[in-house]
């Protein structure tokens, strides 16, 4: 009977959680999917080039600390935050007319009023005020800046050690920090990933001007004229 009663409370209890929390689920399901896929695959495309330079493969434990696997990690990662943060900063005083992915061309918005320490619900940094608060008032862009520039360096330091695994199978001296600092290479590598991700987001805030997705908070709603600015 006992037993009975906990399943009872336990499945409304984890139906509603999934459902609340679907939407972070699932992406962080493709993420944890995803990044094994390439854990994988890395780890035999890049054993299959040491066979061919003669060298021993490597054990996947020490695959996820060489040079290819954190390189080709970090600098996928280090565009997303960038184009994050600077989404979440710039759509603070930019407009793009009709486009569901930004503000209203005039008036205020609810995002933009002051935070009030008496409303219902309040998180504490607002309650508390000073400091905190103004802290707070910019935690999203700075928590994506300084994940942008944790990946960054994590990508520097996985490039640069990539080419030294390799220039050490040549015979050649090893790149310093400052002189990787100036190579094409590794802004070869920002830089191709960074093109993609401003494409992708002018793409959604150009095309949410004139196209639609019923149900979707990305969008406005289908009857929408195209000039109609905001969600």
């Amino acid at each position: 009977m006992v037993r009975s009663l906990t399943y009872d409370i336990q499945m409304p209890f984890m139906k509603n959680w999934l459902r609340n929390n679907g939407l972070s689920i699932v992406f962080f399901s493709f993420f944890l999917i995803s990044i094994a896929g390439q854990t994988l695959t890395g780890w035999k495309q890049h054993n299959k080039e040491m066979e061919e330079e003669g060298q021993p493969a490597l054990r996947l434990s020490s695959y996820l600390s060489s040079g290819h696997f954190l390189q080709a990690t970090f600098e996928n990662w280090e565009s997303e935050f960038l184009q994050m943060a600077l989404f979440v900063v710039l759509t603070i005083s930019l407009r793009q007319k009709g486009s569901s992915e930004s503000k209203k061309c005039e008036g205020k918005e609810e995002v933009d009023r002051e935070p009030s320490p008496s409303r219902k619900n309040a998180p504490w940094p607002v309650r508390k005020g000073g400091f905190i608060l103004a802290i707070y008032k910019h935690s999203l862009s700075i928590a994506l800046l300084l994940l942008f520039l944790v990946s960054f360096a994590l990508h520097f330091y996985g490039s640069i050690k990539n080419e030294n695994e390799h220039l050490a199978l040549k015979g050649f001296p090893a790149e310093t920090i400052a002189s990787y600092m100036g190579e094409s290479r590794f802004w070869f590598e920002s830089f191709q990933n960074w093109q993609s991700e401003f494409l992708s987001v002018f793409a959604i805030v150009f095309l949410s001007i004139f196209l639609r997705q019923k149900g979707s908070p990305q969008s406005k709603p289908v009857d929408a004229a195209h000039d109609e600015t905001g969600e």
